[in-house]
């Protein structure tokens, strides 16, 4: 396993981080795995070096961390051995204050978040979206201020408008608040808005790119018309409003004939693509079984060349990314 810096801060991380989301409560999501069926997958994934694992309140409403939480400390032997990551804005109730960035909600997430984790700090905590109701000067100083304190280390951001990050980090250098050193964004092979504005604004400020859904929710994994889908792909009810069957399908073709060629699996080509873009320091992966761990680890040795890279994005059709107003 590759280890690198996320963004520009000294902090190392695994070129594939574990997305958490796929364990915690069956009840929450059909396709989530409760923890007896996680411990292996989560064993498995440290004893391929991965040391990043991300999670956030929303997943399970909070059961994914407490889950996380016991895996990490039953399968490493120190803290500092891996990178917790986790989030908060998103509704963690139906009352006016359990949702947002406001200095309220953000100190009672943070707090609740430590207590499922079971740890005194977290290493990257990130706003999952943008509040519109918030001043953002009361986001940002809490943010610095949690930092301070000790209770976490750095901050991330996760998919909003290049602008709306820019302001935040404009706010933050002007007040000599922390900064934002990642940005976790939905970018794949089928959504590549983000290269128009917000990659190049990451490249320019130096913060490091943490793609979630890198294989399309499973899209990007499996050939056209073939291959049993899953049950998360089977009952996945953003898959219809990010992607496009009709509008994807070249893409999809091109991604098949590329792999072939390389003798690789479909979704190791996918995460080849990623991880040869600038900026991208490690896409957030899903898995649910040790294979798919063993299949993408590998994949983080694949080097393609200019002439793939084009292949690959060659089918791609501009749209309008709807992903700002969905919920993971």
């Amino acid at each position: 396993m590759q280890y690198v810096n996320l963004g520009k801060s000294g902090i190392k991380v695994s070129r594939l981080c574990l997305g958490m989301m796929s364990y915690g409560s069956p009840d929450w999501r059909n396709w989530v795995l409760p923890e007896d069926l996680a411990r292996p997958l989560v064993q498995h994934a440290a004893q391929l070096g991965i040391n990043f694992f991300d999670t956030a309140d929303l997943y399970s409403q909070g059961v994914s961390e407490k889950v996380t939480g016991r895996l990490l400390k039953e399968i490493f032997q120190a803290r500092d051995e891996y990178v917790l990551a986790t989030k908060v804005c998103l509704p963690m109730g139906d009352l006016p204050n359990q949702k947002g960035l406001s200095r309220k909600h953000i100190l009672d997430g943070l707090e609740a978040s430590l207590q499922r984790l079971g740890t005194d700090y977290i290493d990257l905590y990130q706003i999952h979206r943008w509040d519109p109701d918030t001043p953002i000067e009361e986001t940002m100083q809490t943010l610095d201020d949690i930092v301070r304190a000790g209770k976490v280390r750095y901050i991330g951001a996760s998919s909003m408008w290049a602008w709306q990050f820019s302001k935040l980090q404009h706010t933050a250098d002007i007040h000599g608040w922390t900064r934002f050193i990642s940005m976790q964004n939905h970018y794949n092979l089928l959504s590549r808005e983000d290269e128009r504005e917000m990659i190049p604004l990451c490249l320019d400020q130096g913060v490091g790119l943490i793609p979630w859904s890198p294989l399309a929710r499973g899209l990007l994994a499996r050939k056209l018309g073939t291959g049993k889908l899953t049950k998360r792909a089977q009952n996945d009810v953003v898959v219809p409003k990010l992607y496009n069957a009709e509008r994807d399908s070249n893409v999809l073709k091109n991604l098949e004939k590329v792999c072939l060629s390389l003798k690789i699996s479909l979704a190791q080509g996918a995460i080849a693509w990623l991880l040869n873009k600038p900026g991208v320091t490690s896409p957030v992966i899903g898995a649910t079984k040790k294979e798919q761990l063993d299949d993408l680890v590998k994949a983080t040795n694949i080097k393609l060349d200019s002439q793939q890279m084009e292949r690959l994005e060659s089918g791609y059709q501009p749209q309008l990314p709807p992903e700002l107003t969905i919920n993971q």
